[in-house]
């Protein structure tokens, strides 16, 4: 376990981190933090010493975590105890658990049918009919993908499955033929099974199971890795009503508005407010709308009919079938994703919080989007003093991702 750990450590090394330790007192000591709203490194100091107030994204949990998830994780557990072991500081560390998303719905679901699909043995025949006619969707939906690394991996399970249908035709068939190409199918397969029947599902208990299961062993594995809990630790499901009354809000103050259903933020009216600017982490990144696409999630594609603006985003997303839901003044629906953390973050630390942390690919649009709900609920122009963003691990020169299917996951390499 120390060899394991110490290999975690060595390649988890900190960047956002310069401590000058050369002095054993540590009130003479200069803890400097590269803050990504400057992009530079500054002298961190409190709001009100002693006491740091911080708010980590945790984990969307659908999967299993990773070697990335540990990169991250331990790189701000090692910043937590030198801010409270070294320089004394009592942090207030909080973190959510993000357990309503469009993955978790569709992974859910996903595997909810293709559990019932496999228990009903399937004939060979009826199996081969059924991933023929999976495999052409999921065929054009690895064909529109734009993300290089996204479509590589969408063609390889393509492949994969071609490659096993050619081997059944050409083998002795049996049960062994049945499970390989289940096995081989199961992404396309589950797609197809949930665009004909996700829509159709009642049991909304398939979304708590699944997100209670890997929530538990999320925190096996930072007790493994001997990663510190947070203080405080929240989950979006039960902050809903909290997350109505913040929108109710922002909809008061004219940057929001309700479209069918949904409620969205307005992104032009906030950046054209006096002492608002809107995407302070990544400004360059406005107007990208594959990025936007993403932070929305897959099943909402349909609402960009619905925005005043491209570049608006969901705060509360209208339950379609299928879906779980919760009661609103704008009808059944659920929380959007960039709303849960500004809720949780600000319920918790109050409307201005010393440091916010996460990977780098959350800067944009999800923590740009929070800062802009936080300053337009509050009306403020500083929401976080420090933003600190953890890099990715890459894998044979890809970012290790759940949605890359190219990762370790954390039980693997313990």
């Amino acid at each position: 376990m120390r060899a394991c750990r110490a290999a975690l450590l060595f390649i988890s090394r900190p960047t956002s981190l310069c401590v000058r330790m050369d002095s054993s007192n540590a009130q003479s000591s200069e803890l400097k933090l590269y803050n990504s709203l400057t992009r530079q490194k500054e002298s961190f100091v409190p709001l009100a010493p002693p006491t740091v107030t911080w708010y980590s994204c945790g984990p969307t949990v659908y999967d299993a975590a990773h070697m990335g998830h540990a990169r991250s994780y331990i790189t701000f557990d090692i910043l937590r105890r030198v801010l409270s072991d070294y320089f004394g500081y009592h942090v207030n560390y909080v973190m959510n658990i993000t357990d309503i998303d469009d993955k978790i719905i569709r992974r859910a679901r996903r595997n909810h049918l293709l559990e019932n699909y496999t228990s009903d043995e399937p004939s060979l025949s009826s199996l081969v009919t059924d991933v023929n006619a999976a495999l052409k969707p999921f065929t054009e939906k690895a064909r529109r993908e734009s993300d290089p690394d996204k479509q590589k991996m969408l063609q390889g399970v393509v492949e994969k499955v071609r490659t096993t249908l050619q081997e059944i035709a050409t083998e002795e068939q049996s049960k062994n033929s049945v499970a390989s190409l289940l096995s081989a199918a199961a992404d396309p397969l589950s797609d197809w099974l949930d665009s004909r029947l996700g829509p159709h599902i009642t049991d909304k208990s398939i979304f708590a199971s699944l997100t209670q299961r890997f929530e538990q062993e999320f925190h096996c594995d930072m007790e493994a890795l001997n990663v510190l809990p947070a203080d405080v630790l929240t989950r979006v499901s039960e902050y809903v009503p909290e997350v109505v009354d913040y929108i109710q809000e922002i909809v008061a103050k004219g940057f929001a508005y309700e479209s069918n259903g949904s409620v969205y933020f307005d992104v032009v009216k906030f950046s054209s407010a006096p002492d608002h600017t809107y995407a302070k982490l990544v400004p360059e990144a406005v107007g990208n709308l594959t990025a936007l696409a993403e932070g929305e999630g897959e099943l909402s594609a349909g609402g960009q009919a619905e925005k005043r603006a491209p570049n608006d985003f969901a705060l509360w997303k209208a339950s379609k079938a299928g879906e779980p839901e919760w009661p609103s003044p704008w009808g059944q629906g659920r929380p959007g994703w960039h709303i849960e953390c500004s809720v949780m973050a600000c319920d918790i630390l109050g409307e201005k919080a010393d440091i916010h942390t996460g990977g780098v690919d959350l800067k944009f649009p999800h923590h740009d989007n929070e800062i802009a709900q936080a300053e337009a609920r509050y009306g403020s122009d500083q929401w976080m003093s420090f933003f600190l963003h953890s890099g990715h691990l890459t894998i044979a020169g890809c970012k290790m991702s759940k949605s890359l299917k190219n990762f370790i996951t954390i039980k693997q390499v313990m």
